[in-house]
């Protein structure tokens, strides 16, 4: 009994154990279709929510096409072209009666006086697209107006003409099919006027430019000139007219700076003068600086030196800038000397240049310059040997200015020369470059 009832437990065990089973095998499929379910149904409302945004997309798509097209420019463009066909079906009929109640042969005629005129109207934008001279368009307008007038007046004897109407009928009916070839041609010129113009008052930087180029070849004849002249010379293409300009400015003016001339290169140095004279009020002339200024009268120019704390750039172009400085040998160390202060030297030449010198000032190996002996102190003779070189005056003259020796003015010409370049000719001034282009 007791084996028989072992199997017998055995046997409900494996059968509690099968239904375990197929329980939760129903409950995965269950559990999957559930799944597959969910899904489907999720994908089906991603369908359907994008279908209504694409209908909503293309219901806003045609709300734009139809704003687009019943925009005033649209309306005005397609209006005239209805115009424009409705006058043409309009006069036809009346020359065609006419034509053909005189020949059947006269058939064509029609059709080539109105075509001609359609024609020579559509030439008239073709030259307006390719900027063609203005001879051109108005030769097709000719035309147009032509073949448009002679069927105006077939359109107008047909009309006077009719039988069973009264005189004022007859007359209004010959107008009306007179004014019908004329109101085609009208309105399509009319409407590529307005076209034309439109585009050209919406390129305002186009405008701007022709009108900056018509005030320049006023303003600057003779430059534009010669720019014609060196792009004419010149491959086509290898030069633009804006260099050739700049180009031009420079040969005419003898500086590249555009607007710049020698007259207001003048202007800005005497300018830059004043300014530099009233940022430091000269204290007065000393007895050297008087004595220097009247040496200097004889040769047309004015000079007033002044001591300034600093020296004051320049910042004019073409103008010079501070005076090179000219160094001396220090002075030995057991004979300390206070450093003089710099000299502001203002020198005018007649027309030819105005500029403030800041000279620094040179100490001198040839003892302590004494003013009461008759030589000039140590700064008043650096600004005369400054000033004298850049003037062309010869060694000796300088020397006999400057009240030092020959051999020292000659040291200071080569410094002033390996800072500054050659030497100028007597006669001529020389211009001292600035710090950016020395």
């Amino acid at each position: 009994m007791s084996a028989y009832a072992e199997e017998m437990r055995a046997a409900r065990a494996a059968d509690a154990e099968q239904r375990r089973i197929d329980l939760a095998a129903a409950d995965n499929r269950r559990i999957e279709r559930e799944k597959a379910a969910d899904e489907r149904a999720a994908r089906l409302r991603a369908e359907r929510r994008a279908e209504k945004d694409r209908a909503r997309q293309d219901r806003a798509a045609r709300r734009a096409a139809r704003g687009a097209a019943l925009t005033a420019g649209n309306v005005y463009r397609k209006g005239t072209l209805a115009l424009v066909t409705a006058s043409a079906l309009g006069s036809l009929p009346a020359q065609v009666l006419h034509f053909v109640s005189i020949s059947p042969m006269l058939l064509p005629l029609p059709l080539a006086i109105e075509g001609a005129a359609w024609v020579m109207a559509a030439g008239v934008a073709y030259a307006d697209e390719r900027h063609l001279p203005g001879w051109v368009r108005w030769f097709l307008r000719a035309l147009v107006v032509a073949a448009a007038g002679f069927a105006a007046s077939v359109n107008y004897d047909y009309g006077t003409h009719l039988p069973g109407l009264s005189e004022a009928n007859a007359r209004a009916a010959g107008v009306g099919l007179a004014a019908v070839p004329l109101l085609g041609p009208v309105l399509f010129e009319i409407r590529q006027w307005v076209t034309t113009l439109s585009a050209v008052s919406g390129d305002a930087e186009d405008r701007a430019r022709r009108k900056h180029e018509r005030t320049r070849r006023r303003q600057h004849r003779s430059v534009a000139r010669l720019a014609d002249r060196l792009v004419s010379a010149a491959p086509f293409g290898e030069v633009s007219f804006e260099d050739a300009f700049t180009r031009a400015w420079e040969i005419e003016t003898g500086t590249a700076t555009p607007g710049m001339t020698p007259a207001l290169h003048r202007r800005a140095a005497r300018s830059n003068a004043a300014l530099a004279q009233a940022r430091h009020p000269s204290a007065g002339r000393s007895r050297a600086g008087a004595w220097w200024g009247g040496r200097w009268r004889g040769t047309g120019c004015v000079v007033t030196p002044e001591p300034v704390p600093a020296p004051v750039p320049h910042p004019a172009e073409g103008a010079p800038d501070a005076a090179p400085e000219v160094t001396e040998p220090p002075a030995p160390a057991e004979v300390p000397s206070p450093a003089p202060e710099a000299v502001s030297t203002l020198v005018i030449c007649g027309d030819r240049q105005v500029w403030p010198l800041v000279v620094p000032p040179l100490d001198t190996d040839e003892g302590v310059p004494d003013d009461k002996g008759g030589r000039l102190l140590a700064d008043a003779a650096a600004t005369v040997i400054r000033a004298c070189w850049m003037t062309g005056t010869s060694v000796p003259e300088t020397a006999r200015q400057a009240t030092r020796s020959t051999s020292y003015v000659k040291r200071v010409f080569k410094r002033l020369e390996a800072d500054r370049g050659p030497r100028p000719s007597p006669g001529q001034l020389a211009l001292v470059p600035s710090e950016e282009s020395a």
